[in-house]
C-alpha cells in the first residue's frame, strides 16, 4: 500500500462513516478499484482506520460524554448485540468484504429502503434514548455487519422507527460508533499482531497512523454538514446516490471486471 493509497481510502472512511452509505462499502469497493490485495495488513487499515474516524465524534460531542454513568450504561446496552455477532461469525463477515458482488447487492437494497423511510418512520419527536431503545438500535447495528449496509443507516432508521427525531437518532448513532468502532479496531489490531508480530512496524505503523490522522480531519468536516442536512432533507438524496452506485457495480461486474479482492 502506496502513501496515496492509504490517504485516499482513509479520505474516503472520514467521508463516508457517518453517511448511511456504507464507509465499509465504500472502502471495499476503492481498495478493488485500486487492485490492492487483501493482505493482512490491508484489512487491518480499513478497519482501523475508522478510530480516527470514530475520535470525531468524542471532539464534537466531549460534553455529552461528561454528562452522567447513565449515558454510557446505555452505550454499553446498545454495543453487546454487535459484540456478540461480532465474536461468533467474524469470520464470515471478513469473507464477504473480499466481494463487491455482496456490497452492490446492499447498496441497492439500502438505497430502495432509504427512498421511502422517512414516511414509514414519521418520528415522533421522542429524545430520550431509553434502555430499551438503546438495545433496539444495537439490535439495528447487527444488519450492518454486512458490507454495504452502512452501520449509520440501521442505527438512525431503528432509532427513528423507535420513536427518535431525526437529529437525536443520528447522534445516538454516532455516539454508539465510539465503541462499536473502537472494539472493531482493538479487535483487529490484535489478530493482525498474533499473525505477525511485525505488521504494524516501520512503513505499515507511519501508514496507519496516517490514515487515522486524515479519517479524523475529515470525519470533523462530514459530521457537521450531515447532521444539518439530515434534519432538513430527509435520506431520499442518500437513497437514489446508493442506488446509483450499486447499479454502476454491477453493471462492472456484468461486462467482465474483476473487482473481487480474493
Amino acid at each position: 500500500m502506496t502513501v496515496f493509497e492509504a490517504v485516499l481510502i482513509a479520505v474516503v472512511e472520514g467521508l463516508t462513516e457517518f453517511l448511511p452509505i456504507s464507509s465499509t462499502g465504500h472502502m471495499v469497493i476503492v481498495q478493488a478499484l485500486l487492485g490492492l490485495e487483501p493482505t493482512e495488513f490491508t484489512k487491518a487499515y480499513m478497519v482501523n482506520i475508522q478510530f480516527g474516524a470514530i475520535l470525531s465524534v468524542v471532539v464534537l460531542y466531549w460534553r455529552r460524554f461528561f454528562r452522567s454513568l447513565d449515558f454510557y450504561w446505555k452505550l454499553l446496552v446498545a454495543f453487546i448485540p454487535a459484540a456478540i455477532i461480532g465474536v461468533l461469525f467474524g469470520a464470515a463477515i471478513d469473507l464477504l468484504l473480499e466481494n463487491v458482488a455482496v456490497v452492490a447487492g446492499a447498496l441497492l437494497a439500502g438505497g430502495a429502503v432509504l427512498l421511502f423511510v422517512d414516511k414509514w418512520f414519521k418520528p415522533k419527536g421522542v429524545e430520550d434514548v431509553s434502555y430499551g431503545r438503546a438495545f433496539g438500535i444495537g439490535l439495528g447495528q447487527c444488519v450492518a455487519m454486512v458490507p454495504g449496509v452502512s452501520r449509520s443507516a440501521a442505527t438512525i432508521i431503528t432509532g427513528m422507527a423507535l420513536g427518535l427525531t431525526r437529529k437525536h437518532a443520528a447522534e445516538f448513532s454516532f455516539f454508539l460508533a465510539v465503541p462499536t468502532m473502537a472494539a472493531a479496531s482493538g479487535y483487529k489490531l490484535m489478530q493482525g499482531w498474533q499473525a505477525d508480530p511485525d505488521l504494524f512496524t516501520g512503513n505499515h505503523l507511519g501508514l496507519l497512523l496516517l490514515g487515522n490522522a486524515v479519517a479524523f480531519v475529515v470525519a470533523l468536516l462530514a459530521i457537521r454538514g450531515f447532521v444539518g442536512f439530515l434534519a432538513r432533507h430527509g435520506f431520499r438524496a442518500f437513497g437514489w446516490y446508493r442506488i446509483v452506485v450499486g447499479l454502476l457495480l454491477l453493471a462492472l461486474i456484468a461486462m467482465g471486471t474483476n473487482l473481487n479482492m480474493a
